[in-house]
């Protein structure tokens, strides 16, 4: 022993590197078996579902999943194929998986689409707009037709695989762990609970519209945002290096343009999700009948309102459009979107240390903004601007474009707990 302790002392470099080495070996292995755990214990979980009887004229649900394998630096096909195949396979559902990998896929899609039970999503924010544009685009002469038809209808899961999955926020719990994240989303699928979240439709003067669950956003902490991965060296500082450096061009950062926009709108009752039964065929002939005989009501015209548009001239250091998704509230009475304008006096230090506070909550209105509701808004910029927009943290081209809300248009799955904690605050 006396020995062994002389050498490990001897040669304390050596020494000091093997323990650390075996620390995190060990603490790596201890992490590999904590994950295990934790998809033995979902596949148990859905293992109940899959073992519950159903009438033998009874088709299997039918599953489509829409995987992107490049999302999350081309980790996601690993991460599905280990975490949330399993426990859609042992609960029964018939699953075909599509993988959004290439172009012009919609006509497939639509296909896909009729003969559906449940869409799945595995991927990230980019895989969510991906999605709702190629199936919008594979009709676009039914598009609202196709919109209501398939997203109103069919409920969606979400997988979050991506290196940004901002519906997770809203959807599932928040979890450090990457596996439990994915186990829990896809055990939610299985338990049944959604909510109705909403859709910005936002379209340019040429180009086909671009769909949105969370908002878009234009302007200076976006652009420095882009770019905190080229600052990667500078490990936890590189947010507050990018925000500085860009402070760097002119001073102040200011985004100038014209805005229209109408209010809210009164939200309508919900509609009964299931139908009344058909009368009889009598019953029906009677009334055709009875309708036809019938003198024709005399037609009342109807005063048709204009549209009462607001108009503002804008200068800012960034505009945001945001849905209410990230504070969803299943009781409110009017639907909007909130657009929020940022004041452009800011300081340089305030710019760095509000830029770290974005990173985290790009949509967050910070105080001395402008903060408007709207259900419809046309955003006009001054000709020759150059810049992008952030779509669902998806870049694209600064230009006109006119946003319209699409209220409760898509039905995604949610953990039981997130829908319980929505009612408790409505109640509240």
């Amino acid at each position: 022993a006396v020995k062994v302790l002389t050498t490990l002392r001897n040669h304390w470099k050596k020494t000091t590197f093997g323990v650390c080495l075996l620390s995190w070996g060990g603490n790596w292995l201890y992490g590999r078996h904590c994950d295990n755990l934790l998809r033995r214990a979902a596949c148990q979980e859905a293992q109940a579902f899959g073992n519950q009887l159903i009438p033998s004229s009874m088709p299997l649900k039918k599953a489509t999943v829409f995987l992107n394998p490049a999302a999350c630096k081309g980790k996601a096909r690993n991460l599905f194929e280990k975490n949330a195949a399993p426990i859609l396979h042992l609960s029964g559902l018939d699953v075909t998986v599509v993988k959004t990998d290439y172009e012009g896929q919609a006509k497939k899609l639509l296909e896909l689409m009729e003969n559906t039970d449940l869409i799945i999503i595995a991927g990230g924010d980019g895989t969510v707009q991906e999605v709702l544009k190629e199936l919008a685009d594979a009709n676009v002469n039914l598009l609202s037709s196709c919109v209501q038809a398939v997203f109103s209808k069919i409920p969606i899961g979400f997988i979050p695989l991506g290196k940004t999955c901002t519906l997770s926020h809203t959807l599932y719990p928040e979890s450090t762990n990457q596996v439990q994240h994915i186990t829990n989303a896809t055990l939610a699928i299985l338990k049944g609970e959604t909510v109705p979240l909403d859709v910005l439709q936002i379209k340019g003067e040429k180009e086909q519209p671009v769909f949105a669950v969370t908002g878009l956003r234009w302007g200076s902490y976006r652009d420095a945002g882009v770019k905190v991965s080229k600052y990667w060296y500078l490990g936890p500082l590189k947010t507050k290096a990018a925000h500085f450096f860009s402070t760097f061009k002119e001073w102040p950062q200011k985004h100038q343009a014209a805005l229209m926009y109408l209010g809210p709108t009164e939200r309508p009752p919900e509609e009964p999700e299931e139908k009344p039964s058909r009368p009889p065929l009598y019953v029906r002939l009677y009334r055709r009948l009875r309708l036809y005989w019938s003198s024709p009501p005399k037609e009342i015209p109807q005063e048709v309102t204009p549209e009462d548009w607001e108009e503002l001239k804008l200068s800012t250091i960034e505009l945001s459009i945001a849905t209410r998704n990230r504070q969803l509230d299943l009781t409110r009475t009017e639907d909007f979107m909130d657009i929020c304008i940022e004041a452009d006096t800011v300081s340089k230090g305030q710019f760095v240390n509000r830029g770290s506070q974005k990173m985290c909550d790009p949509h967050m209105c910070p105080e001395g903004s402008q903060c408007i509701q709207a259900s419809r808004c046309i955003l006009q910029l001054p000709e020759g601007t150059e810049g992008s927009f952030g779509i669902d943290n998806e870049e694209y081209e600064a230009m006109p474009v006119e946003v319209k809300l699409l209220p409760r248009k898509l039905r995604f799955f949610c953990d039981p707990r997130m829908r319980e904690q929505m009612l408790h605050a409505a109640v509240q």
